[in-house]
């Protein structure tokens, strides 16, 4: 799954730091999760959509492993 969360994060001036306070969660964490080692989960998602006032797919691209062409 790729994610637009650092470019989200940075347009807004948060760092690592402060997101992972936020959510609750380790800078490491967080830097997983941009660097795309990491997926969340649904509740971390929410969170992190909610932090930003986003939806969960306006962060998240889910790419299925059969199909990665977009849609038509």
């Amino acid at each position: 799954m790729k994610n637009k969360l650092e470019d989200i994060r940075k347009e807004n001036g948060i760092t690592q730091e402060q997101l992972a306070n936020a959510l609750e969660v380790s800078r490491q964490t967080v830097s997983s999760l941009e660097k795309g080692r990491y997926n969340p989960s649904i509740i971390l998602a929410f969170k992190i959509a909610r932090f930003f006032h986003l939806k969960i797919e306006d962060i998240f691209i889910y790419e299925s492993s059969g199909n990665k062409s977009s849609k038509t």
